[in-house]
């Protein structure tokens, strides 16, 4: 038996409601930029505007987009039965807006020596989805 193991057992998985647009916009080459005007509430364009700021060495602002990403994951996960833990499982598509900007935001805080966000956004990571974290790491 594991350490830490729940043994009432815990939340049930949040998944997210499917909204297709954005990742479809995205997926055809549409600038993210445009897709995050269009659909502001995306996690998904967001993490895109943090992973295409920090490839291009532009720590701070991927540190704004993904914060930006993560907070609008966090309102739709509350809106979708979300009380601050459980799994958000990174195989359901649609939480991987919020995952991933979840682990941008970990990257830059990191990258800019906030340890404390980047530890604090690593283990929030791992323990919404293991997958998540062993994929985008």
């Amino acid at each position: 038996m594991a350490i830490h193991q729940n043994l009432l057992g815990g939340p049930p998985p949040t998944e997210l409601p499917d909204d297709p647009e954005p990742r479809e916009l995205l997926a055809s080459g549409a600038a993210p930029t445009d897709v995050a005007a269009k659909y502001p509430t995306s996690s998904l364009a967001w993490a895109q505007l943090a992973d295409d700021a920090f490839q291009a060495g532009r720590t701070v602002e991927s540190y704004a987009y993904a914060r930006t990403g993560y907070h609008r994951g966090l309102d739709a996960l509350r809106r979708a039965g979300w009380k601050g833990h459980g799994p958000v499982p990174f195989e359901h598509e649609p939480n991987r807006g919020f995952l991933r900007a979840l682990h941008a935001l970990a990257r830059a805080a990191q990258a800019i020596g906030e340890q404390e966000e980047y530890e604090r956004c690593s283990t929030f990571l791992r323990d919404s989805s293991p997958t998540a974290a062993d994929t985008l790491s």
